[in-house]
Protein backbone atom coordinates (compact mmCIF):
# COMPACT_ATOMS: atom_id res chain seq x y z
CA UNK A 1 0.00 0.00 0.00
CA UNK A 2 2.68 2.24 1.04
CA UNK A 3 4.63 2.26 -2.66
CA UNK A 4 1.41 3.68 -3.71
CA UNK A 5 1.55 6.87 -1.73
CA UNK A 6 4.15 9.45 -3.55
CA UNK A 7 7.12 10.09 -1.65
CA UNK A 8 6.96 13.80 0.71
CA UNK A 9 10.34 14.25 -0.61
CA UNK A 10 9.03 14.16 -4.44
CA UNK A 11 5.91 15.47 -5.05
CA UNK A 12 4.63 16.65 -1.52
CA UNK A 13 0.94 17.93 -2.69
CA UNK A 14 0.30 14.83 -4.57
CA UNK A 15 1.71 12.56 -1.22
CA UNK A 16 -1.38 14.74 0.50
CA UNK A 17 -3.61 13.85 -2.12
CA UNK A 18 -1.93 10.21 -1.80
CA UNK A 19 -2.76 9.77 1.90
CA UNK A 20 -6.36 11.45 1.42
CA UNK A 21 -7.49 8.47 -1.13
CA UNK A 22 -5.58 5.39 0.87
CA UNK A 23 -6.56 6.13 4.00
CA UNK A 24 -10.10 6.50 2.75
CA UNK A 25 -10.71 10.14 4.28
CA UNK A 26 -12.14 11.60 1.35
CA UNK A 27 -13.53 11.23 -2.15
CA UNK A 28 -14.08 13.60 -5.18
CA UNK A 29 -17.52 14.66 -5.68
CA UNK A 30 -19.02 15.20 -9.13
CA UNK A 31 -19.77 18.83 -7.91
CA UNK A 32 -16.30 19.87 -8.75
CA UNK A 33 -14.80 21.35 -6.00
CA UNK A 34 -16.80 19.14 -3.14
CA UNK A 35 -16.28 16.31 -1.22
CA UNK A 36 -17.53 13.23 -0.17
CA UNK A 37 -16.21 13.01 3.39
CA UNK A 38 -15.86 9.01 3.92
CA UNK A 39 -16.46 7.43 7.74
CA UNK A 40 -13.04 7.39 8.76
CA UNK A 41 -12.26 10.84 7.80
CA UNK A 42 -15.42 12.22 9.10
CA UNK A 43 -15.05 9.74 12.50
CA UNK A 44 -11.58 12.06 12.84
CA UNK A 45 -14.08 15.41 11.82
CA UNK A 46 -16.51 13.81 15.02
CA UNK A 47 -13.84 13.61 17.59
CA UNK A 48 -12.05 16.92 17.05
CA UNK A 49 -16.27 18.86 16.77
CA UNK A 50 -17.11 16.64 20.06
CA UNK A 51 -13.88 17.93 21.89
CA UNK A 52 -14.71 22.14 20.64
CA UNK A 53 -17.76 21.27 21.74
CA UNK A 54 -17.16 20.38 25.08
CA UNK A 55 -14.71 23.53 25.08
CA UNK A 56 -17.03 26.12 23.96
CA UNK A 57 -19.73 24.78 26.76
CA UNK A 58 -17.07 24.69 29.26
CA UNK A 59 -16.55 28.49 28.66
CA UNK A 60 -20.80 29.33 28.54
CA UNK A 61 -21.15 29.15 25.03
CA UNK A 62 -24.64 27.28 23.45
CA UNK A 63 -25.65 26.03 20.37
CA UNK A 64 -28.11 26.79 17.47
CA UNK A 65 -28.78 26.70 14.15
CA UNK A 66 -29.64 29.72 11.49
CA UNK A 67 -30.43 29.50 7.90
CA UNK A 68 -28.37 27.87 4.95
CA UNK A 69 -30.10 30.97 3.04
CA UNK A 70 -29.40 34.82 3.21
CA UNK A 71 -30.89 37.17 1.61
CA UNK A 72 -28.93 39.28 -0.82
CA UNK A 73 -29.49 42.56 0.36
CA UNK A 74 -28.55 41.56 3.90
CA UNK A 75 -25.13 40.98 2.64
CA UNK A 76 -25.26 44.71 1.25
CA UNK A 77 -25.80 46.42 4.98
CA UNK A 78 -22.02 45.77 6.04
CA UNK A 79 -19.83 47.12 3.23
CA UNK A 80 -16.45 45.68 3.70
CA UNK A 81 -18.05 42.69 4.50
CA UNK A 82 -19.86 41.89 1.56
CA UNK A 83 -16.60 43.23 -0.32
CA UNK A 84 -15.13 40.37 1.32
CA UNK A 85 -17.27 37.60 0.29
CA UNK A 86 -18.49 39.02 -3.41
CA UNK A 87 -16.50 36.77 -5.57
CA UNK A 88 -16.99 33.49 -3.18
CA UNK A 89 -20.91 33.82 -2.92
CA UNK A 90 -23.04 30.85 -5.10
CA UNK A 91 -26.15 32.77 -5.65
CA UNK A 92 -30.09 30.74 -5.88
CA UNK A 93 -32.29 32.68 -8.17
CA UNK A 94 -35.04 30.43 -8.85
CA UNK A 95 -36.90 28.28 -7.00
CA UNK A 96 -38.51 25.41 -9.29
CA UNK A 97 -37.73 23.16 -12.39
CA UNK A 98 -39.67 21.90 -15.21
CA UNK A 99 -39.49 19.20 -17.37
CA UNK A 100 -37.46 20.52 -21.44
CA UNK A 101 -39.92 20.70 -24.06
CA UNK A 102 -37.32 19.38 -25.82
CA UNK A 103 -37.26 15.99 -23.82
CA UNK A 104 -33.58 16.85 -22.39
CA UNK A 105 -34.07 16.10 -18.68
CA UNK A 106 -35.03 19.19 -16.88
CA UNK A 107 -34.61 23.45 -16.88
CA UNK A 108 -35.17 26.03 -14.68
CA UNK A 109 -38.66 27.38 -14.88
CA UNK A 110 -38.03 31.06 -16.00
CA UNK A 111 -41.71 31.19 -14.12
CA UNK A 112 -39.92 30.94 -10.59
CA UNK A 113 -37.58 33.79 -10.31
CA UNK A 114 -37.37 34.78 -6.73
CA UNK A 115 -38.37 38.44 -5.99
CA UNK A 116 -34.89 38.56 -3.90
CA UNK A 117 -31.88 36.09 -4.93
CA UNK A 118 -30.82 34.07 -1.66
CA UNK A 119 -27.16 33.52 -1.08
CA UNK A 120 -26.09 30.00 -0.19
CA UNK A 121 -24.26 31.15 3.39
CA UNK A 122 -20.29 32.13 2.81
CA UNK A 123 -20.69 32.84 7.07
CA UNK A 124 -23.32 33.63 8.82
CA UNK A 125 -22.40 37.35 10.70
CA UNK A 126 -25.63 38.79 8.63
CA UNK A 127 -28.74 36.77 9.04
CA UNK A 128 -27.76 35.93 12.65
CA UNK A 129 -27.59 39.76 13.42
CA UNK A 130 -30.92 40.66 12.23
CA UNK A 131 -31.83 37.91 14.36
CA UNK A 132 -30.61 39.47 17.27
CA UNK A 133 -31.95 42.71 16.76
CA UNK A 134 -35.01 40.95 18.05
CA UNK A 135 -33.59 38.55 21.12
CA UNK A 136 -31.83 41.84 22.26
CA UNK A 137 -33.21 44.25 24.04
CA UNK A 138 -31.23 45.24 27.21
CA UNK A 139 -28.12 44.76 28.86
CA UNK A 140 -30.36 41.96 30.66
CA UNK A 141 -29.82 39.67 27.88
CA UNK A 142 -26.05 40.03 27.20
CA UNK A 143 -23.58 38.46 27.12
CA UNK A 144 -25.28 36.54 23.91
CA UNK A 145 -23.01 33.49 23.75
CA UNK A 146 -24.21 31.26 20.62
CA UNK A 147 -22.65 28.81 18.18
CA UNK A 148 -23.63 26.54 15.26
CA UNK A 149 -21.94 23.83 13.87
CA UNK A 150 -23.07 23.84 9.62
CA UNK A 151 -21.53 23.81 6.46
CA UNK A 152 -20.53 26.56 4.32
CA UNK A 153 -20.29 27.66 0.73
CA UNK A 154 -17.18 30.12 -0.31
CA UNK A 155 -17.06 29.01 -4.13
CA UNK A 156 -13.11 28.25 -4.64
CA UNK A 157 -12.00 27.78 -7.69
CA UNK A 158 -8.48 26.19 -6.67
CA UNK A 159 -9.40 23.79 -4.46
CA UNK A 160 -7.77 20.62 -2.21
CA UNK A 161 -9.55 17.82 0.12
CA UNK A 162 -9.98 19.58 3.45
CA UNK A 163 -7.67 22.70 3.06
CA UNK A 164 -10.04 24.15 0.44
CA UNK A 165 -13.16 23.38 -0.41
CA UNK A 166 -16.30 24.86 -2.31
CA UNK A 167 -18.29 23.41 0.63
CA UNK A 168 -17.03 22.76 4.22
CA UNK A 169 -18.21 21.75 7.60
CA UNK A 170 -17.19 24.25 10.27
CA UNK A 171 -18.68 26.03 13.62
CA UNK A 172 -19.23 29.78 13.68
CA UNK A 173 -19.37 31.08 17.06
CA UNK A 174 -21.22 34.73 17.06
CA UNK A 175 -21.39 36.42 20.61
CA UNK A 176 -22.66 39.95 21.61
CA UNK A 177 -21.54 42.01 24.69
CA UNK A 178 -22.09 45.02 26.48
CA UNK A 179 -18.84 46.37 25.92
CA UNK A 180 -15.70 46.53 23.69
CA UNK A 181 -14.04 45.22 26.85
CA UNK A 182 -15.71 42.10 26.82
CA UNK A 183 -16.00 41.74 23.54
CA UNK A 184 -12.29 41.62 22.99
CA UNK A 185 -12.39 39.59 26.20
CA UNK A 186 -14.51 37.08 24.55
CA UNK A 187 -12.22 37.32 20.98
CA UNK A 188 -8.79 36.33 22.83
CA UNK A 189 -10.44 33.78 25.05
CA UNK A 190 -11.39 31.84 22.15
CA UNK A 191 -7.95 32.38 20.71
CA UNK A 192 -6.86 30.52 23.93
CA UNK A 193 -9.15 27.64 23.02
CA UNK A 194 -8.52 27.23 19.70
CA UNK A 195 -4.34 27.21 20.35
CA UNK A 196 -5.45 24.72 23.15
CA UNK A 197 -6.83 22.41 21.02
CA UNK A 198 -4.76 22.66 18.48
CA UNK A 199 -1.62 22.10 20.64
CA UNK A 200 -3.32 19.54 23.38
CA UNK A 201 -5.39 17.55 20.92
CA UNK A 202 -4.04 17.81 17.31
CA UNK A 203 -0.61 17.61 18.89
CA UNK A 204 0.09 20.49 16.70
CA UNK A 205 1.99 23.79 17.85
CA UNK A 206 0.80 27.32 16.89
CA UNK A 207 1.74 30.52 17.34
CA UNK A 208 -0.74 32.94 18.45
CA UNK A 209 -1.20 36.18 16.41
CA UNK A 210 -3.29 39.68 15.18
CA UNK A 211 -3.43 39.60 11.28
CA UNK A 212 -2.27 42.87 9.82
CA UNK A 213 -5.55 45.18 8.29
CA UNK A 214 -4.72 43.57 4.93
CA UNK A 215 -5.58 39.82 5.84
CA UNK A 216 -8.24 40.93 8.31
CA UNK A 217 -11.91 39.62 8.28
CA UNK A 218 -14.14 41.69 5.96
CA UNK A 219 -15.89 43.69 8.31
CA UNK A 220 -13.95 42.91 11.76
CA UNK A 221 -11.55 45.14 13.79
CA UNK A 222 -9.01 43.02 14.52
CA UNK A 223 -8.71 39.59 13.72
CA UNK A 224 -6.58 37.29 15.73
CA UNK A 225 -5.45 33.67 14.61
CA UNK A 226 -3.54 30.57 15.07
CA UNK A 227 -1.05 29.64 12.72
CA UNK A 228 0.62 26.58 12.10
CA UNK A 229 3.79 25.44 9.97
CA UNK A 230 2.95 21.95 7.79
CA UNK A 231 6.22 19.45 6.98
CA UNK A 232 6.93 21.34 3.23
CA UNK A 233 7.29 24.41 5.08
CA UNK A 234 4.48 26.02 4.54
CA UNK A 235 1.79 28.27 7.02
CA UNK A 236 -1.44 26.73 7.60
CA UNK A 237 -4.12 29.59 9.22
CA UNK A 238 -5.76 26.71 11.76
CA UNK A 239 -8.92 29.44 13.21
CA UNK A 240 -9.60 32.69 13.74
CA UNK A 241 -11.22 34.64 15.93
CA UNK A 242 -12.59 37.61 15.24
CA UNK A 243 -13.40 41.55 17.32
CA UNK A 244 -16.21 43.19 15.26
CA UNK A 245 -16.70 45.99 17.05
CA UNK A 246 -19.99 47.41 16.56
CA UNK A 247 -19.82 47.34 12.76
CA UNK A 248 -22.72 44.45 12.28
CA UNK A 249 -24.55 45.93 15.37
CA UNK A 250 -24.92 48.83 13.38
CA UNK A 251 -25.42 47.54 10.34
CA UNK A 252 -28.94 45.63 11.73
CA UNK A 253 -29.65 48.38 13.69
CA UNK A 254 -29.20 46.48 17.10
CA UNK A 255 -29.25 48.28 20.38
CA UNK A 256 -29.53 47.22 23.94
CA UNK A 257 -30.61 49.77 26.82
CA UNK A 258 -27.77 50.03 29.66
CA UNK A 259 -28.15 49.91 33.04
CA UNK A 260 -28.69 53.79 32.65
CA UNK A 261 -31.09 53.44 30.57
CA UNK A 262 -29.36 54.80 27.47
CA UNK A 263 -29.58 52.99 24.30
CA UNK A 264 -25.96 51.62 23.00
CA UNK A 265 -24.96 49.81 20.29
CA UNK A 266 -23.73 45.68 20.79
CA UNK A 267 -20.34 44.81 20.46
CA UNK A 268 -19.78 41.37 18.77
CA UNK A 269 -17.49 38.94 18.17
CA UNK A 270 -17.53 35.61 15.74
CA UNK A 271 -14.80 32.90 15.29
CA UNK A 272 -14.43 29.71 13.56
CA UNK A 273 -12.45 26.22 12.61
CA UNK A 274 -13.12 24.19 9.89
CA UNK A 275 -12.35 20.64 8.15
CA UNK A 276 -9.49 22.37 7.37
CA UNK A 277 -7.87 21.26 10.71
CA UNK A 278 -8.24 17.37 9.02
CA UNK A 279 -5.89 18.77 6.42
CA UNK A 280 -3.81 20.30 9.01
CA UNK A 281 -3.41 16.85 11.29
CA UNK A 282 -2.43 15.01 7.74
CA UNK A 283 0.17 17.57 6.97
CA UNK A 284 1.97 17.78 10.62
CA UNK A 285 2.24 14.17 11.50
CA UNK A 286 1.65 11.93 8.36
CA UNK A 287 4.71 10.12 6.77
CA UNK A 288 5.49 7.95 3.66
CA UNK A 289 3.90 5.14 4.88
CA UNK A 290 0.21 6.79 5.39
CA UNK A 291 -1.73 8.62 8.36
CA UNK A 292 -0.18 9.05 11.06
CA UNK A 293 -3.13 10.27 14.20
CA UNK A 294 -2.60 11.63 17.93
CA UNK A 295 -4.03 9.18 20.21
CA UNK A 296 -6.76 12.07 20.96
CA UNK A 297 -8.27 12.08 17.74
CA UNK A 298 -7.82 8.38 16.66
CA UNK A 299 -11.37 7.18 16.02
CA UNK A 300 -9.51 3.84 16.79
CA UNK A 301 -6.58 3.92 19.35
CA UNK A 302 -5.79 0.35 19.35
CA UNK A 303 -5.98 -2.61 17.10
CA UNK A 304 -5.65 -6.01 18.47
CA UNK A 305 -4.64 -8.96 15.42
CA UNK A 306 -4.94 -12.01 16.38
CA UNK A 307 -1.74 -13.92 13.94
CA UNK A 308 -1.92 -15.72 11.94
CA UNK A 309 -5.12 -16.06 12.01
CA UNK A 310 -8.23 -15.23 14.63
CA UNK A 311 -8.94 -18.84 16.21
CA UNK A 312 -11.25 -19.16 19.34
CA UNK A 313 -8.33 -19.38 21.56
CA UNK A 314 -6.95 -15.93 20.39
CA UNK A 315 -9.91 -14.20 19.76
CA UNK A 316 -11.25 -15.31 23.79
CA UNK A 317 -7.30 -13.59 25.00
CA UNK A 318 -8.22 -10.28 22.24
CA UNK A 319 -11.33 -9.77 23.85
CA UNK A 320 -10.39 -9.62 27.01
CA UNK A 321 -7.65 -7.39 26.27
CA UNK A 322 -9.63 -5.04 25.04
CA UNK A 323 -12.35 -4.99 27.56
CA UNK A 324 -9.16 -3.81 30.35
CA UNK A 325 -8.67 -1.53 27.20
CA UNK A 326 -11.92 0.11 27.05
CA UNK A 327 -12.39 -0.18 31.03
CA UNK A 328 -10.10 2.20 30.08
CA UNK A 329 -11.77 4.55 28.17
CA UNK A 330 -9.35 3.74 25.18
CA UNK A 331 -11.11 2.95 21.50
CA UNK A 332 -10.16 -0.95 20.67
CA UNK A 333 -10.90 -3.14 17.82
CA UNK A 334 -10.36 -6.66 17.32
CA UNK A 335 -9.65 -7.63 13.79
CA UNK A 336 -11.39 -10.78 13.34
CA UNK A 337 -10.95 -11.07 9.74
CA UNK A 338 -9.97 -14.10 8.53
CA UNK A 339 -9.47 -13.65 4.80
CA UNK A 340 -6.59 -11.63 4.72
CA UNK A 341 -3.37 -12.30 5.94
CA UNK A 342 -1.38 -10.28 9.38
CA UNK A 343 0.88 -8.75 6.77
CA UNK A 344 -2.26 -6.82 4.55
CA UNK A 345 -3.37 -5.81 8.29
CA UNK A 346 -0.52 -4.51 9.38
CA UNK A 347 -0.19 -2.06 6.17
CA UNK A 348 -3.38 -1.77 6.47
CA UNK A 349 -3.94 -0.36 9.75
CA UNK A 350 -0.55 1.78 9.12
CA UNK A 351 -2.23 3.50 6.25
CA UNK A 352 -5.14 4.74 8.66
CA UNK A 353 -3.27 6.18 11.33
CA UNK A 354 -4.25 3.56 14.29
CA UNK A 355 -2.02 4.72 16.79
CA UNK A 356 -0.92 1.26 18.74
CA UNK A 357 -1.25 -2.38 17.07
CA UNK A 358 -1.01 -5.11 19.31
CA UNK A 359 0.07 -8.63 17.44
CA UNK A 360 -1.06 -11.63 19.29
CA UNK A 361 -0.15 -15.36 18.37
CA UNK A 362 -0.23 -18.42 19.53
CA UNK A 363 3.81 -18.58 21.13
CA UNK A 364 2.87 -15.19 22.61
CA UNK A 365 0.19 -16.35 24.32
CA UNK A 366 1.92 -19.16 25.79
CA UNK A 367 4.63 -17.02 26.77
CA UNK A 368 2.31 -14.54 28.51
CA UNK A 369 3.21 -11.45 26.34
CA UNK A 370 1.62 -9.52 23.04
CA UNK A 371 3.74 -7.52 20.80
CA UNK A 372 3.18 -3.76 20.64
CA UNK A 373 3.87 -1.38 17.98
CA UNK A 374 3.42 2.26 17.65
CA UNK A 375 2.44 3.87 14.49
CA UNK A 376 4.74 7.11 15.33
CA UNK A 377 7.99 5.88 15.94
CA UNK A 378 7.42 1.73 14.33
CA UNK A 379 9.28 0.51 17.25
CA UNK A 380 7.81 -3.02 18.49
CA UNK A 381 8.01 -4.35 22.19
CA UNK A 382 7.20 -7.57 24.07
CA UNK A 383 4.58 -6.78 27.35
CA UNK A 384 3.61 -9.26 29.91
CA UNK A 385 -0.14 -9.79 29.19
CA UNK A 386 -1.20 -8.65 33.13
CA UNK A 387 0.28 -5.26 32.40
CA UNK A 388 -0.39 -4.74 29.06
CA UNK A 389 -3.46 -2.39 29.73
CA UNK A 390 -1.34 -0.73 31.89
CA UNK A 391 1.15 0.07 29.23
CA UNK A 392 -0.71 0.69 26.49
CA UNK A 393 -2.70 3.46 28.05
CA UNK A 394 0.80 4.90 29.23
CA UNK A 395 1.90 4.73 25.69
CA UNK A 396 -0.98 6.20 23.80
CA UNK A 397 0.16 9.97 26.08
CA UNK A 398 3.25 9.47 24.99
CA UNK A 399 2.83 9.33 21.65
CA UNK A 400 0.51 12.14 21.78
CA UNK A 401 3.44 13.88 23.72
CA UNK A 402 5.66 12.92 20.99
CA UNK A 403 3.82 13.96 18.29
CA UNK A 404 3.71 17.45 19.10
CA UNK A 405 7.05 17.79 20.63
CA UNK A 406 8.24 16.49 17.24
CA UNK A 407 6.07 18.65 14.92
CA UNK A 408 7.26 21.36 17.89
CA UNK A 409 10.72 21.11 17.08
CA UNK A 410 10.22 21.55 13.52
CA UNK A 411 8.56 24.18 13.53
CA UNK A 412 11.05 26.28 15.86
CA UNK A 413 14.01 24.76 13.33
CA UNK A 414 12.35 26.98 10.72
CA UNK A 415 11.89 30.36 12.53
CA UNK A 416 14.38 32.34 10.81
CA UNK A 417 15.10 35.99 11.94
CA UNK A 418 16.92 38.02 8.75
CA UNK A 419 17.27 41.55 8.38
CA UNK A 420 18.30 41.96 4.81
CA UNK A 421 15.95 41.24 1.40
CA UNK A 422 18.28 38.83 0.10
CA UNK A 423 18.41 37.10 3.55
CA UNK A 424 14.63 36.81 3.51
CA UNK A 425 14.46 35.56 -0.56
CA UNK A 426 17.12 32.85 0.50
CA UNK A 427 15.18 31.39 3.47
CA UNK A 428 11.70 31.84 1.59
CA UNK A 429 13.11 29.42 -0.95
CA UNK A 430 16.06 27.51 0.90
CA UNK A 431 14.57 26.88 4.10
CA UNK A 432 11.30 27.61 4.16
CA UNK A 433 9.07 27.80 7.47
CA UNK A 434 8.37 31.28 8.91
CA UNK A 435 10.82 33.95 8.35
CA UNK A 436 10.74 36.57 11.18
CA UNK A 437 11.48 40.39 9.60
CA UNK A 438 10.96 43.85 10.13
CA UNK A 439 8.20 45.46 7.58
CA UNK A 440 7.27 49.26 7.94
CA UNK A 441 3.83 48.78 8.56
CA UNK A 442 2.29 49.53 5.59
CA UNK A 443 -0.01 47.73 3.17
CA UNK A 444 1.12 48.92 0.12
CA UNK A 445 4.44 47.32 1.20
CA UNK A 446 2.65 44.27 2.47
CA UNK A 447 1.20 43.92 -1.35
CA UNK A 448 4.37 44.42 -2.71
CA UNK A 449 6.16 41.50 -1.15
CA UNK A 450 3.41 39.45 -1.70
CA UNK A 451 3.57 40.15 -5.27
CA UNK A 452 7.17 39.56 -5.26
CA UNK A 453 7.86 36.29 -3.28
CA UNK A 454 4.20 34.73 -2.39
CA UNK A 455 4.83 35.08 0.81
CA UNK A 456 2.35 36.90 3.42
CA UNK A 457 2.46 38.48 6.77
CA UNK A 458 1.04 35.24 8.78
CA UNK A 459 0.38 37.50 12.07
CA UNK A 460 2.15 39.38 14.12
CA UNK A 461 2.75 37.23 17.52
CA UNK A 462 0.64 38.03 20.45
CA UNK A 463 3.12 39.74 23.02
CA UNK A 464 5.71 40.29 20.38
CA UNK A 465 8.39 42.14 21.89
CA UNK A 466 9.28 45.64 20.30
CA UNK A 467 12.75 45.58 18.08
CA UNK A 468 13.67 48.65 16.44
CA UNK A 469 14.60 47.87 13.17
CA UNK A 470 14.19 48.92 9.07
CA UNK A 471 12.07 47.42 6.74
CA UNK A 472 13.62 44.23 4.52
CA UNK A 473 11.56 45.84 1.06
CA UNK A 474 11.86 49.81 1.80
CA UNK A 475 14.61 50.29 4.63
CA UNK A 476 12.15 52.38 6.43
CA UNK A 477 11.88 52.40 10.15
CA UNK A 478 9.77 49.52 12.22
CA UNK A 479 9.50 48.69 15.54
CA UNK A 480 8.81 45.03 15.72
CA UNK A 481 9.32 41.99 14.13
CA UNK A 482 6.46 40.04 11.97
CA UNK A 483 6.10 36.62 10.74
CA UNK A 484 6.40 36.08 7.01
CA UNK A 485 5.45 32.55 5.10
CA UNK A 486 3.98 30.75 2.28
CA UNK A 487 0.53 29.67 3.36
CA UNK A 488 -1.92 27.23 2.28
Amino acid sequence: MAKEITPRSEDYSQWYLDIVRKARLADNSPVRGCMVIRPHGFAIWEKMRDALDGMFKQTGHVNAYFPLFIPKSFLSKEAAHVEGFAKECAVVTHYRLKNDPDGKGVVVDPEAKLEEELIVRPTSETIIWNTYRDWIQSYRDLPLLINQWANVVRWEMRTRPFLRTAEFLWQEGHTAHASSEEAMEETLKILDVYARFAEEYMAMPVIKGIKTPNERFAGADETFCIEALMQDGKALQAGTSHFLGQNFARAFDVFFLNKDNQQELVWATSWGVSTRLVGGLIMTHSDDDGLVLPPKLAPIQVVIVPIPKPVPELLEAANKIAAQLRAKGISVKVDDDDQNRPGFKFAEYEMIGVPVRLGLGQRDLDAGQVEVARRDTKEKSSVPLDTVADHVAQLLDDIQANLFNRAKAYRDAHITPVDTWAEFEDALENKGGFVSAHWDGTTETEVEIKEKTKATIRCIPVGNPEEPGTCILTGKPSRQRVLFAKAY
